[in-house]
């Protein structure tokens, strides 16, 4: 059973910077298919950045403000945002494993096996 535990979610002023953490356990990978989506209120749940076959990449929302990471030996996957807006207020969730061919697919249906509760993130003045 794979178990995804968010955390680092805070209050950072627009412009700021903030880094979240997924904490997994029972995940075993030769190459980690995982993710961070976003979910504001009243809107659907967004993808914000994955790994995928070794690559990693982030959408365009926070394209060049966000990098998502993996720390194997801590077994632990990363999202840093800087220039925060607005707009990343929201709850922030990791995802991982996926039953498709392409891990893309999952990243594109939203459809991991695994996921966690959540973080939440406000940005505000």
């Amino acid at each position: 059973q794979v178990q995804l535990v968010e955390s680092g979610g805070e209050w950072v002023q627009p412009g700021g910077s903030l880094r979240l953490s997924c904490r997994f356990s029972g995940y075993s990978y030769s190459r980690p298919c995982m993710a961070w989506y976003r979910q504001a209120a009243s809107k659907d749940r967004e993808g914000v950045a994955g790994i995928s076959s070794g690559h990693h990449f982030v959408t365009d929302p926070v394209r060049g403000r966000a990098n998502i990471s993996i720390d194997a030996a801590k077994n632990t996957l990363y999202l840093e945002i800087t220039n925060a807006k607005i707009e990343d207020t929201g709850m922030y969730v990791c995802a991982a494993v996926c039953s498709e061919l392409i891990c893309n697919t999952c990243f594109r249906l939203k459809s991991y096996d695994y996921w966690g509760q959540g973080t939440q993130v406000t940005v505000s003045s």
